[in-house]
C-alpha cells in the first residue's frame, strides 16, 4: 500500500515528528533522574517508579519512545491523519513535560 501524503506534509513530516518524539522522550528520561537523583521531584508513573533513578529506567524509556513511534508509523500507513494528529499531541505534551522539568531543575 503506498502511503498517501496529504496537507500534513506527509511521510517526511511523520518522520520529523517521530524523531522529535523519541529525543522528547529520551530528555524526560534523562532529566527526571537527576532530578530523582537530587532529590527534587519523584516519578509520577506507577510502573515506572520502582526503577526511577536508576540506569535502566532511560533504557526502558528509550525502547517505549522508539516501540510508539514505529506504532505511530504503523498507524500512518493506513490513517495518516489520525497518527499524524496523534504524533502532533504526544509531541506537545511532552515537550511540555520536559520544559516542565527543565524548570524545576533549574529553579
Amino acid at each position: 500500500m503506498e502511503t498517501k501524503t496529504g496537507r500534513f506534509g506527509g511521510a517526511i513530516a511523520m518522520k520529523i515528528l517521530s524523531i522529535i518524539l523519541v529525543v522528547l522522550v529520551a530528555t524526560d528520561g534523562f532529566i527526571t533522574n537527576l532530578l530523582i537523583k537530587s532529590g527534587i521531584a519523584h516519578e509520577g508513573n506507577a510502573l515506572l517508579k520502582p526503577i526511577a533513578g536508576t540506569g535502566i529506567f532511560l533504557v526502558v524509556k528509550l525502547v517505549g519512545a522508539l516501540l510508539c513511534a514505529l506504532l505511530l508509523w504503523d498507524i500512518y500507513r493506513q490513517w495518516p491523519k489520525i497518527a499524524m494528529i496523534a504524533s502532533y499531541f504526544f509531541v506537545g505534551i511532552y515537550a511540555c513535560i520536559t520544559i516542565w522539568n527543565l524548570i524545576l531543575l533549574f529553579s
